[in-house]
Formats: C-alpha cells, structure tokens, sequence
C-alpha cells in the first residue's frame, strides 16, 4: 500500500512536562494554538490535508460514485411529520438540492377537536395555507457552516425564537422574529448556547458559558430591553458543575439544573412570575442525580443515587416538595431512561437488557391524591433489536409520540394512542435506490469480556451477499463512554456498505450506558480499559464466529470513541486492517491535567483527576498520545475539525504527528482537518454525506475492493 509521494513530517520543538518524578517529552505540544492561526501550525494542517487528497486522488471517481449511490437514496423533497402544537401543525421540510430545512407550520382548521393518532395535516388546494417562518437555506447562504441549535415558538405562538450558530464552535446568536411577518423584534442575544425557552410571551431564559464553554449563567430577558440589562437567575461557580434547563410539558414550570456527572439538583421557575425567580426544588446533593416533571399540583421526580443507580420515579406536591411518595421503586435490572408526562398518563422510556422499552401508565384525574401508579401497559415493537427515541408530544392528548428504527428499518415516527394501546405510523423516511427491508438480517450476538462479563453486539449483513464463512468484510463500530447508548439505528448510507457485502456491528461495550447505570460504572475512571478489552473482545468474537477475518476487520470510533480506537490501535494493532478515528480524543493525560482546556473541569469525573497519582498514571498507561511506539499500525484514517470546542484538533494532529514519527509499516495514515467545521463536521446535510462516501472509499481501498472501472 506504500504511496510514492511522503507523508508530511511536523517540525519536533521538545516540550516536557514532569509530574510525580515521571518526565513526559511532547515534541508535537507546539501545535496547539488556541486562537488558531499559527502560521506553521496552519501550514502543517494543510500539507496533511494536501497528503491526504493527493493519496485519495485515485479512487476519487469512485469516491464521487459512493457519494451519488448515498445521496440518491435521499427523498430530498420531504416533510417531516407534522407535529400538533395549539392551533398549528409545525413541520420541517426538506427541498431538492437544498442543504438546509425550512421550518414552517400551517393552521389547524378544527383546532377544537381532541388530538388524535388518526389526525393528517391537509395539504390541498383547499387547506389552510403553508407558511415559512424560517428558511435555513437563505440564512446558511452567508455562511460556511449554519446550524440552528434551538427554534421555539412562544406560548401564543404569535413570536418565534430560534438560535443560529454560524462557525461550528457552539456559540449561539438568538433572533426573536414575529412568526406572521417575520420581521425581527429588538437586536440579538449574543454569546449563548442553544439551551433556550419562552417565560410567558414577553420573556426568555437562556444560559451562557464562561471562558472554558461551561454553561454557567442563566439569564432572564424581557422583549424590547437590552440584553446587558437582562436579569441573572443563577451564577453555578463550581467548575464541575454545568447549567441545562427545559419546560415542563405543562408549560407551566421552567426546570433549570445544575449538573455534574454524578450529581444533578434542579430550581424551578414559575412562568406566571419569572420576577419570582428561582425556586430550589431538588436540594444538592453529592452523588444524587434528579430530573423533575410537572403535572396538575404534583412535581414528578426521577431520582438516581448510588444505592438507586438505575432511578426510581417519586412525586412531591407542588406547595411541598419535602415529602416525596414512590411511584416506581428502584430496580437492578430495570433503568429509567426517561420520562414522559401528559394531562392523564405518563409514559416511561426504560432498559432492560440492553432493549429499550416504553410503558404507559393511566394517572388519576389532576387534583386527585397521586399514591401508587395503575400497572402499566408495554408499546410492543416489531425487531429483535431496534431503537427507539422520544419526541415532542402534545400535553393535552393521549397521544404520545415517539421514532424508532432498527439496523434494517428506516427511522419512523409512531403516534401511539395511551388509551386504546393503537400504534399509528404517521411518517417512515423514504429510503429511494431500491432499498427492500427484507434483504437484511439482523441479529444480536453476546461476547465473554476478560473478566467474564456478557458484552451484547448488534449485527446487521444482506443475507444475499455475506457468506459467513470469515471472508467477510466487517465495520465494528464503538462509544462506550458517559452513559451514551448506541442503539441499533438505521443509517441510509451504511446501505452502500452492506451491498457490497459488508458486515456492520456495534459493540455495545461497557461505558456506555446500554445496560443500565452499572455499565456505565464499570467502564469509567479507574475502570475505563474495561471499554478498550470488551471492543477487542468483540472484535476477536466476530473473527471467531466466522463474521470476517483480521484481514477484513474495519474499526470506527468518533470523539470518546476517538479515544477507544486510539486505545485498541496501540493496544492490538495487530488485529485490525482500518481503524477510523473520528475528532478523537486522544492527547488524555495533556488534556486533563489542563483547566483552562474547554470541559476539562467537568470531565475529571469521567476520567479521573490526573492531579491525583494514582489516577495520573491509570491514565497514563492508556492515553493513546503517551503509548505510541516503535511498531507496525494497521492502516488509519483520522479526522479533526479546526473550530472543535469539544476536542481540541491538536490531539488528533499531535498523534499523526507522532504516529508518523514511530510507526515501523507502510500501511496508509491519512489525517483530514476541516479547516471551517466544529466537532460535528460540516453542516450542510449533503455535505455530511461526502465524508462518509470519503471513510467508506478509503476502507475500501485499503481491502482492494474498489473496482478497476468505476
């Protein structure tokens, strides 16, 4: 595979660093530049991005053809399923050829009929007409990168609020239009992130961060004030600490939540008088994590502690929040994920065995005494394995939405009645190109870690291509990290792999939090390799069981899974072929041991605190930067973004530096920095689409499987 033209080569300025008597060298510490205009830094960032396209330039007819096999299964006129909101359907609709949505909504003629599974928005010449609020396409024209974080209407649905981020680096800008006229209302709110809400119809909440991105502030402003005059609610000064906050589905309450990785206490705001301020609602306590609802006279709390970890639902009055009575008691093999509230149920998003679960429980009138809950009844589902995703749902209905999708269903949304138990399909997204469902099997298989423990794989082939038989080519993809759970979902342009005869799979491994609070535990801190052996345990089982062979083994891994294919390359090189790594986390100790680093501060829960010994050299012996040696790679691709806020582009850069440096083969090690892109790549959605057909034609390069004539 050796290219004739040679890699580029970072210049070496020695930087060391000494901490508990161990001395570490970083000849690559000069590329980071936190204002990110270093001439040389940039220069560098170039030659690899010149070597990369240059090594690429070959298959890049076949490159182009990947990518219009992907984007022709788009249906790039579309809709999405039009959600009842008061007197409007509000939807989002995609145009041919445009990157961008437009975000619209039309009137509901009978607004005064009770929401429905069976309601369809009328589009004919007859119907209310359609009107657009927003179209990002004209908005993103000015912009290389566009992206809208937060698009809310107020209460009386007569003013819009949304937030644009127009660099990549999630630093939003809010414009409040009027929804008719669009005319805008006052200047913009600078300088915020996307967690947003109405308080009332004259007034928002929002939150800032400070200098290290950690949303810290929230702030109240009323419409037509300046924003320096706007009011803080609450200043969170502990630096592990950050600020989220939501409405209740009510409409009635704004929940806003200080939150570490262990540790979540939640105020409330009452909308009828924001003047009031800020409320305690959930006390802080170390180690217990609160997420709170609120319906009629009662705050519904879901309470997670290290004796509860997977959560126990509890409900407090409103006028006192002291006295709590149980409505769904703790259980070690059942999480709540989440939960759902409405005028008469409530709907509880759950995990038990790795399969996530939606139960629907009647509650007693509003203002009625709320003792114990009625047993509820399960939303059965159609795949072995799938994934399923709550969605915005009317309060006062019985109709509670949600998607879902498996590895072989395309997303779909479902309007499901809580009444009847009637599940009703209102959307499933267009997949063009002659995609049938049925050509696709997919299945679950369970893996024996190290220590024992029974590690669950999702698995995806065309039954008409794979053989099975270890000639297989497979992509193994992993996270397992902050309690992320990968579900199995669909993903249109997975399908040019599969049809070539691919094997897709994802290692459900510990760190994640597919098993419940406990998984997640076990596969942190001082526990972290235990994500890293599981992911070599998956690959060695599918080598075993005949999925495909290490010739044919394909690895990926995107930010903390960045971190894992950074981990498992230096650990196993020997047993990948490609290993993908996507804005990886990857300089761990450098980074940790760094306050002024965005999220630093928040993540030495997740991590550890290098400062401390012992977990300085647990961390130590797994930072892919610090355990690059002197041996074979198997051949990778890495991606960074310039403007990344979570992780900084110099860890990716300072490891292909070093992997250049030390690697002893002449397997391909390409690195590509968007020069004008954050942590989420660019933002166009075809766009998007030229980076995977970009990672499958390298995979497919490296196993010669790219044919002579494109």
């Amino acid at each position: 595979m050796a290219e004739t033209r040679s890699p580029p080569a970072a210049k070496k300025v020695e930087h060391v660093m000494q901490m508990f008597g161990d001395v570490r060298v970083d000849n690559y510490y000069w590329l980071r530049d936190d204002s990110r205009c270093n001439p040389d830094m940039l220069s560098y960032l170039r030659e690899e991005n010149d070597y990369t396209g240059s090594v690429m330039s070959g298959t890049k007819e076949f490159e182009n053809k990947l990518f219009a096999e992907i984007r022709g299964r788009i249906k790039e006129d579309d809709i999405s399923a039009p959600l009842r909101k008061g007197p409007y359907y509000y939807y989002k609709k995609n145009l041919q050829g445009k990157e961008y949505v437009q975000h619209c909504r039309r009137l509901i003629a009978d607004n005064k009929a009770e929401p429905s599974v069976y309601d369809t928005m009328p589009t004919g010449p007859d119907a209310p007409p359609e009107h657009i609020i927003l179209d990002e396409n004209i908005k993103a024209q000015e912009f290389d990168y566009y992206s809208i974080g937060a698009f809310k209407a107020s209460p009386d649905h007569k003013l819009v609020a949304y937030a644009e981020d127009t660099k990549g680096d999630e630093i939003y800008t809010v414009n409040v239009i009027d929804s008719e006229s669009l005319k805008p209302l006052g200047q913009p709110l600078k300088g915020l992130t996307c967690y947003l809400e109405w308080a009332g119809n004259d007034a928002l909440v929002y939150i800032t961060m400070d200098e290290i991105l950690r949303p810290d502030k929230v702030w109240l402003h009323k419409l037509g004030t300046e924003q320096s005059s706007d009011v803080c609610l609450y200043h969170e000064k502990d630096d592990m600490f950050s600020l989220d906050l939501h409405a209740s589905e009510s409409h009635k309450y704004i929940f806003v939540a200080s939150e570490s990785k262990t540790t979540r206490f939640v105020f409330s705001l009452d909308v009828s008088k924001p003047q009031d301020g800020l409320k305690v609602l959930t006390p802080r306590v170390d180690g217990i994590d609160s997420s709170v609802s609120h319906r009629g006279n009662h705050f519904f709390i879901q309470r997670r502690s290290t004796e509860f970890y997977n959560s126990e639902l509890v409900a407090c009055s409103v006028d006192d929040t002291s006295k709590t009575t149980v409505l769904i008691p703790h259980r070690e093999s059942v999480k709540i994920q989440e939960i759902k509230l409405f005028r008469d149920h409530l709907a509880v998003f759950e995990r038990e065995q790795g399969l996530q679960k939606i139960t629907v429980h009647r509650l007693p009138a509003e203002g009625q005494p709320l003792n114990n809950l009625q047993a509820g009844r399960s939303v059965s589902f159609v795949d072995p394995v799938y994934s399923i995703d709550s969605t915005e749902s009317e309060f006062a209905s019985s109709v509670l939405r949600f998607r879902y999708s498996s590895m072989k269903t395309p997303p779909s949304v479902y309007d499901y009645d809580m009444d009847s138990g009637t599940s009703v399909i209102k959307k499933i997204d267009t997949v063009l190109g002659g995609f049938d469902a049925s050509n696709y099997v997919t299945e679950r298989k369970w893996v024996t870690a190290a220590d024992g423990t029974q590690v669950p794989m999702s698995i995806v082939y065309n039954k008409n291509l794979a053989k099975l038989d270890g000639s297989d080519p497979c992509l193994l993809y992993g996270y397992g990290s902050y309690e992320i759970s990968v579900d199995p979902y669909f993903k249109a342009s997975r399908l040019s792999l599969l049809d070539r005869g691919f094997i897709y799979v994802i290692a459900h491994i510990r760190g994640g939090g597919e098993m419940g609070r406990q998984w997640y535990e076990n596969g942190k801190l001082l526990k972290k390799k235990n994500t890293f052996t599981d992911f070599i345990a998956c690959a060695e089982s599918l080598i075993e069981l005949k999925y495909c062979s290490k010739e044919k083994l394909c690895v990926e891994g995107r930010s903390a899974g960045g971190l894992l294919m950074g981990a498992v390359l230096n650990m196993r090189p020997d047993l990948f072929k490609v290993v993908i790594a996507g804005v990886p986390f990857v300089d761990v100790l450098t980074t940790m041991l760094d306050p002024t680093i965005p999220l630093t501060t928040s993540e030495w829960e997740e991590w550890g605190d290098p400062r401390k010994e012992e977990f300085y050299f647990y961390m130590k012996s797994y930072s892919p930067v610090d355990n690059v040696t002197a041996q074979n790679y198997p051949n990778v691709l890495v991606t960074a973004g310039l403007n990344d806020p979570r992780v900084m582009y110099s860890e990716p850069a300072k490891f292909v530096a070093k992997l250049r440096e030390m690697k002893t083969d002449n397997n391909l090690l390409l690195f590509k920095c968007e020069l004008g892109a954050g942590h989420f790549s660019k933002s166009g959605r075809f766009e998007k689409l030229q980076e995977d057909a970009f990672t499958f034609a390298f995979m497919m390069k490296v196993l010669d499987m790219i044919p002579a004539s494109v």
